[in-house]
């Protein structure tokens, strides 16, 4: 079986709801073993197919993942490469580093176009930053997304750099990062020391960044060049020209920022775009630290896809180099969490963030209110939310598909933190219902890796398929995703619901505190309240019936704080929030049934009075 004819069936499986068996499980060392990196790809990746008694079901990528390395170039021998393979239904990696050939015209050309447009339009700032990123160490950069714990855990963790400054124009020579020499004692790069206070979170991200965790294996495959040496059509020209440094002038309309020129690489073959490594580097370390640092997620993934983005716009990589890297880096973070060898080790470093950095955070960068004093560069979520939307497919066409969405095996340890309260199935039931949809080729490869969307998830589900009954653990949560289906949802515990649901099922809380800040937050079936308390914070309308049978029921000193399209049928505690100095009808519904035993206002110096009809409750206050 050719190279070829394996790709094509690696990108056609990856439509299959199970573990895909178009491939043969070679050894990790297999024929290729002794290929150099480069060569495999020059010479069209072919390699002898082996006997058909040989070919097995393919493993899942987190069992497999130990094969990344650059011995292996071809997808029977490296998973890496393999879960890569949707750029085949984009590129055909040629017999040398510049003559692959184009698939798809349309993709290829909207993903050259975007960087020509973004690298003619960048700002002297964006120019700047693009050198700091590409210099300073990855996993360095992601630290500021910790926000306000970010200072404390750079001072325990003993992590610096050198590179906070970009030059004016083109440095003489080469720069890396290094120790500054004023730094304290023991200090590192990138993570910060393994011996530091936070010695076991640093090892945590050097971990998951190891040495299986390389894009270098997946670029000799897939020679697929920088954009700076293709033209629109992703050909590759020479022009016959040197530049003032001695590099060769290709005919392309990218533009690397100046301060980057001499860090360009001088060998095309081992210097391929995609997947572009530095964004590779950004990811892992976004999820490894989110696994340490859950309460920061959301705010990691962002910076993880800001700092990816500075490679478009330095000029060194296209949107599918970016979305490459990503796609590698969400199956690579993965697979190193679920590695049993690494079991303690991500343990110790999330118990480590809470023993000690979570308190040194809130006592140095905290004023007495809580609320941070430190600088932070994702604190507004909603900027977030539009940044990460943008960036997870960069506008690149999407072709017509309705394949289901199958949860990569092994994906649900990225939100085993985040999610602790819920169950493995129930994590991945959050991924896959705030999936991306299908059609994008490089997102399409087999596992979909690509369609995960780590940002969504870190809001909760996107639908109940299902009936969902959780315990939300002692520390309030937020759900902000708009949550459809047909499911009902059962809880306890605390938490906060505030999309615009739509879920049919019903909800039932049974203890715990339930809050709504949406005006559909508990979808369009009936509630039941058994126990606990219902906060209604925002005027909320149910389309269904309302049941209490016990439990307190919060609701604000507001005309119809409750809509109730249905009956209503009261009992247990009313508790009234805020003043009101006429009488209220907080509550209506097509009839109301019962009474509710104790009607109490939160502001002690008011006494509740409630009247009740067929359908309304009606509130009076009176002050004491």
């Amino acid at each position: 079986m050719s190279r070829r004819t394996l790709l094509r069936a690696a990108v056609a499986a990856a439509a299959a709801p199970a573990l895909p068996q178009f491939l043969t499980a070679a050894p990790a060392n297999a024929a290729s073993s002794t290929t150099a990196p480069g060569a495999a790809a020059q010479a069209g990746m072919t390699q002898a197919a082996p006997s058909r008694a040989a070919q097995t079901a393919v493993n899942a990528f987190v069992t497999d993942y130990q094969t990344n390395v650059t011995a292996n170039l071809t997808v029977e021998t490296n998973a890496a490469v393999r879960i890569l393979s949707g750029m085949q239904r984009l590129w055909h990696t040629g017999t040398t580093w510049d003559s692959g050939t184009v698939l798809d015209p349309a993709v290829l050309r909207a993903n050259m176009r975007y960087v020509v447009r973004v690298t003619r339009s960048r700002t002297p700032a964006q120019t700047a930053r693009a050198f700091i990123q590409d210099r300073q160490h990855q996993s360095y950069a992601v630290i500021s997304a910790l926000g306000p714990y970010a200072d404390a855990y750079k001072e325990k963790a003993l992590a610096v750099t050198s590179i906070t400054t970009a030059p004016e124009s083109t440095p003489p020579t080469t720069i890396s990062d290094a120790v500054p020499a004023d730094a304290p004692a023991g200090s590192a790069v990138g993570a910060g020391s393994p011996t530091s206070a936070l010695g076991q979170v640093v090892s945590l991200v050097n971990t998951v960044r190891g040495p299986f965790a390389s894009g270098n294996p997946s670029k000799a495959a897939y020679q697929y060049p920088r954009p700076w040496r293709m033209n629109e059509d992703s050909e590759v020209v020479d022009t016959g020209v040197l530049d003032a440094l001695g590099y060769p002038v290709y005919d392309s309309e990218v533009t690397v920022v100046p301060q980057l020129l001499r860090q360009r690489g001088l060998a095309p073959a081992d210097d391929g775009g995609f997947p572009s490594g530095h964004t590779n580097a950004f990811h892992l370390a976004a999820l490894a630290f989110a696994y340490a640092v859950p309460e920061r997620l959301q705010e990691l993934v962002t910076a993880a896809f800001d700092l990816s983005d500075t490679r478009i716009i330095a000029g060194m990589h296209s949107p599918a180099d970016v979305i490459g890297g990503r796609i590698l880096a969400t199956a690579l973070a993965a697979a190193a969490l679920n590695d049993p060898a690494n079991a303690t080790l991500k343990t110790d470093a999330r118990n480590q963030i809470k023993t000690t950095l979570l308190p040194a955070a809130l006592t140095s960068a905290t004023t007495t209110s809580g609320q941070s004093t430190a600088t932070d560069p994702y604190a507004d979520r909603s900027a977030n939310k539009r940044l990460v939307a943008a960036k997870l497919t960069y506008g690149l066409p999407r072709r017509h598909a309705s394949t289901p969405m199958t949860v990569p095996q092994g994906a649900e340890v990225l939100l085993e933190t985040r999610f602790a309260y819920l169950t493995a199935d129930q994590r991945r039931e959050v991924l896959r219902t705030t999936a991306l949809p299908a059609g994008y080729p490089l997102l399409d490869g087999p596992e979909n890796w690509g369609r995960l969307n780590l940002f969504a998830a870190a809001d909760g589900y996107g639908a109940f398929d299902h009936d969902v009954d959780l315990h939300l653990d002692a520390t309030s949560d937020t759900w902000h995703n708009d949550i459809t289906g047909r499911g009902a949802l059962t809880k306890s515990g605390t938490g906060t619901l505030t999309g615009a649901n739509t879920y049919r099922g019903g909800t039932t809380l049974k203890a715990g505190a339930l809050i709504t800040a949406a005006p559909s937050a508990l979808g369009t079936g009936d509630v039941t309240l058994a126990g606990g308390t219902l906060h209604v914070t925002e005027a909320l309308r149910l389309r269904g019936r309302y049941r209490q049978r016990s439990g307190v029921l919060t609701l604000p000193a507001e005309t119809r704080a409750l809509t109730i399209a249905g009956e209503a049928t009261l009992a247990g505690t009313l508790e009234i929030t805020g003043r009101s100095t006429r009488p209220q009808t907080v509550l209506t519904a097509h009839r109301v049934t019962g009474r509710f035993t104790q009607v109490t206002a939160i502001d002690t110096a008011y006494r509740a009075e409630v009247t009740y009809t067929r359908t309304a409750v009606t509130l009076r206050l009176h002050k004491r």
